[in-house]
C-alpha cells in the first residue's frame, strides 16, 4: 500500500466554520442547556441522519467544554468497558510487535485518502485532557488522555462537499461472527468531529493505551456516553448517510437500541 504523507493546509472557511462552532456555542450555554432537556430537542436529535448539515449545526454547536479535571482527581481504578481483548488474529499478532505494523486508514468523502502509523499520530500536534467517562451502565471514572484533535486530521484529508458524518472502524467483534457484522463501529456528525475535546487517544494516564483500552487508538469525544468512544480504531471513513451501514442507526449499540446522540 503507497503510503501518503500528512498534509495540513491552511484551514478553509468550512473547517473553520466547523471548528469555530462550539466556540461560538460558548456565548449561549444557559440557552443551550435548557434546550437540551427539551423534548423536541431529543427528538430531533434521534433523528440526525434524516436532517441536514445545516440543522445540525443550529442545533449542536453551542455545546459547552466537559469539564476538565486535575491530576489529583483521578481515579484509581478505571474500568475497561466493552471488549478487553479482540480476538481478531490480525490485530494479536500486531499487538505482539507494539503496534509497529499498524495504520489508521482514513478514506471514503475525502480528497486524500491518507494511511497513518502510529508515530505518525504521535508526530502531530497533540492535545491532553482529564475528564470524567460516563458509562451508560451507571459507573463514572475520571482519566487522563492524550491524542491528536480528530478535526486536525479531517481538515488534512479535505473533506467533501457531501460528507456529513464520520465513521469509526474497530477490530473488536462483540458477536464473534464469522461474517464481521459484529464487528463494532461508531459515528459522529462534523460537530462533535470538531469540536475540540474531541481527540483521537493512544495514551491514558501518561502510559500507551494499554490492550483493554482500546491499543492502539480509541475515540474520545467528551461530550457523550462511554459507549461512542470507540476502542481498537482502524479505519474512519466519511459518508454522506448512515442509513447503508450495517442496520442504519450509526453504530453497534444503536442497531440494538442505544441512542444515536448519547449527550451528558
Amino acid at each position: 500500500m503507497i503510503q501518503r504523507r500528512l498534509i495540513i493546509p491552511p484551514p478553509s472557511r468550512r473547517g473553520l466554520l466547523a471548528a469555530g462552532a462550539a466556540t461560538f456555542g460558548g456565548l449561549l450555554l444557559a440557552g443551550c442547556d435548557r434546550l437540551s432537556n427539551a423534548p423536541q430537542f431529543q427528538s430531533l436529535l434521534g433523528s440526525a441522519n434524516k436532517a441536514t448539515y445545516g440543522a445540525q449545526r443550529i442545533l449542536l454547536s453551542g455545546q459547552p467544554l466537559a469539564r476538565e479535571f486535575q491530576e489529583k482527581d483521578l481515579s484509581p481504578v478505571f474500568k475497561a468497558n466493552g471488549t478487553t481483548l479482540p480476538a481478531d488474529p490480525r490485530y494479536q499478532a500486531m499487538a505482539e510487535t507494539g503496534f509497529s505494523d499498524w495504520r489508521l486508514q482514513i478514506g471514503g468523502l475525502v480528497a486524500r485518502p491518507t494511511s497513518l502509523s502510529l508515530a505518525d499520530i504521535r508526530r502531530l500536534p497533540q492535545r491532553t485532557q482529564i475528564t470524567r467517562h460516563d458509562c451508560v451502565e451507571g459507573w463514572s471514572a475520571i482519566g487522563k488522555w492524550t491524542g491528536v484533535p480528530l478535526g486536525l486530521i479531517l481538515r488534512s484529508v479535505g473533506l467533501a462537499p457531501n460528507a456529513r458524518f464520520i465513521v469509526f472502524r474497530c477490530a473488536d467483534d462483540l458477536d464473534g461472527s464469522a461474517d464481521g457484522s459484529g464487528l463494532y463501529y461508531e459515528s459522529l456528525d462534523l460537530i462533535d468531529a470538531f469540536h475540540p475535546q474531541t481527540i483521537l487517544a493512544h495514551s491514558m494516564n501518561d502510559q500507551p493505551l494499554a490492550i483493554a483500552h482500546g491499543a492502539p487508538l480509541r475515540l474520545r469525544v467528551e461530550r457523550q456516553l462511554g459507549y461512542k468512544m470507540a476502542k481498537y480504531v482502524g479505519r474512519i471513513e466519511l459518508v454522506d448517510a448512515l442509513s447503508p451501514i450495517a442496520l442504519g442507526k450509526g453504530g453497534y449499540w444503536e442497531d440494538r437500541g442505544y441512542e444515536w446522540y448519547a449527550g451528558i
